[in-house]
């Protein structure tokens, strides 16, 4: 489905405004983008699971800035956090499935995993940096050519 990456922001803030309300404000600073072929309620999942991490890595009360801008060749979308931040042996192996630094019962170790694939299938990529006790960006690029592929995995 083409669609305007800004419009799955906006839907992935409203689903998780109840969790962050109390934990961040939210910044938004949203570009002008070109239409792209994804699957939005994939990418929605994604933004929420970016959101909700960020919102649980507060210890105080937070700032969550949200970026989107384009390129020549790809969409981009920044979900940055002041919140506790990841030490490097932390940030190596988040992507794995089932690690996860919540206490038992809490997280299954399964978002960023899960994150991490639909932006692979989407052609895309999923980059992190991270620093303890200054925060953590994510950045998400998807570029403007991945429908075959997407009609492929389909």
């Amino acid at each position: 489905e083409e669609v305007d990456l800004n419009d799955c922001i906006r839907s992935a803030l409203v689903i998780a405004r109840n969790g962050i309300k109390d934990k961040a404000d939210v910044h938004l600073q949203l570009g002008e983008l070109p239409r792209i072929a994804c699957a939005p309620s994939q990418i929605n999942q994604v933004l929420l699971n970016l959101l909700n991490n960020a919102a649980q890595a507060m210890d105080g009360f937070g700032r969550i800035q949200l970026k989107s801008w384009a390129d020549t060749q790809q969409v981009l979308i920044s979900v940055q956090d002041n919140g506790r931040g990841m030490p490097p042996e932390v940030l190596a192996r988040i992507f794995d499935p089932f690690f996860t630094t919540k206490p038992v019962g809490q997280g299954t170790g399964l978002g960023l995993s899960i994150s991490f694939k639909i932006i692979q299938d989407h052609g895309g990529n999923i980059r992190v940096v991270s620093e303890p006790g200054r925060g953590t960006r994510f950045l998400i690029s998807l570029p403007y050519g991945q429908a075959a592929a997407l009609q492929r995995s389909a």
